[in-house]
Parts: structure tokens; sequence; C-alpha cells
């Protein structure tokens, strides 16, 4: 797999859901709910998957709330589909990519990320289409995992080459929050570090931020 390519293999794909019952179950929810809580207008998702959000934006959202979404892996967006049609929600889910987002600038309210930026080739690519489709005043939410501290982060180093050619280009070592931090696109309005996942993927941040050319100072936890 080149270092460009967003794809499962297909049995992976496959039991992505059942390997992350636990997760979605009991640890995911509270983030989740973070995420969609009061929702309205309209709303991007990049990297939908296999449609986790889909339930939270039925639930905590504005019910008028537009909801779209991309997803690059065709398995992922299959099973994406499906979920979509088992819930009360207005969601159109469009096979694409984050980098080349097909909307027009200041369209969307919100932008949504949930553990996409551990396997795109470049995430500055990703922030600077979320800064472009964001309205002025928009609000991008993000939750993904990060490379953790001492011998559990030296460990995600070393697995990283493996774990990224059977998970989509995931990598477990991104310091995804200090990119966040240094991106002229966007501006961190708040974030913080969670223990949410099991080894390898242990460490999580969660956050709020906003185009680069508005928002208040910092606040990082």
């Amino acid at each position: 797999m080149s270092k460009s390519e967003i794809r499962f293999h297909p049995t992976v794909a496959a039991l992505y859901d059942p390997v992350q019952i636990y997760f979605e179950r009991f640890q995911a929810p509270a983030h989740r709910t973070y995420l969609a809580d009061g929702l309205e207008g309209s709303v991007l998702e990049i990297g939908v998957g296999t449609g986790a959000m889909v339930p939270y934006y039925d639930s905590e959202s504005d019910p008028a709330v537009d909801v779209y979404g991309v997803e690059p892996d065709p398995g992922m967006w299959r099973r994406a589909q499906a979920t979509v049609a088992e819930h009360d929600v207005t969601m159109t889910v469009i096979s694409g990519r984050g980098e080349t987002l097909p909307f027009a600038d200041e369209t969307f309210d919100y932008v949504i990320e949930s553990g996409l930026f551990c396997s795109v080739p470049s995430i500055d690519a990703v922030l600077e289409e979320i800064a472009r489709v964001l309205k002025p005043d928009g609000e991008f939410r993000f939750f993904d995992h990060v490379r953790s501290e001492g011998l559990v982060g030296r460990s995600q180093d070393a697995l990283t080459p493996l774990w990224r050619q059977i998970g989509g280009n995931c990598h477990l070592d991104r310091t995804i929050l200090k990119t966040l931090e240094e991106s002229e696109f966007v501006r961190v309005e708040s974030a913080e570090r969670r223990q949410v996942g099991h080894w390898p993927i242990r460490t999580f941040v969660r956050g709020i931020a906003t185009p680069a050319d508005i928002g208040t100072d910092t606040e990082t936890n």
C-alpha cells in the first residue's frame, strides 16, 4: 500500500464493526455525543467509516440538521449507507476524500472528524479543505487517537509500519494535536487528551477549532 492510499483490506473492513463493539458501546459514546451535541444547520463529516456517528446525529442534533459525509473506502461507504438507512437522519454520504472536498467555499456550519487524521497522507491538506468549506463562524470538531507517551508510544512507533498496511493507512504514532495547533488553516479553541482505548490505541484527543482567521486564544488542557 502506498502512503496515498486509504483503503482497508476487504476482510478487515468486514470485521471492523464486530471488532469495535466494545469501544462503540462502552468507550466512545460520551465522545461521539460531544461531537454531535447541538449541531444545527449544515454539517459535514469527513471519513464516515461504517457510520458510527450516524446514531448520534439522529439523537443529539437539531432534527432539521442537514448532514453530508465523505468516505474514500468502498467497503466502508457501503456499510455507512446501510447505517444511514436504519436511522431517522437526513444524511448524504459521498464517495470522496478530505483533500478534495466536492463542496463550495463556506458551505458548512460544522465539520466533524472522528478517526480520520490517523490515516490521511497529509493532515494539513485536509485542514486546508476544512477551513475552506467552513463558514467564517463555523466550527470544526475532532476526536482522534494520538501517539501515547512512554513505553506505549515507543511500541506504537515500532508497530506502525505493519499496522498501516492492514488498517487503511492508520498510523499509531501521529502527534495530531501538535499538528492542529501548528496549522495555518485552523485555530484550536479547546482540546483535551483522554485515555479511552486499549493497546495499541490508547490515547485520544478531542476538541474544537475554527477557521484560522477568526476565533479566540487557544485553550489546551
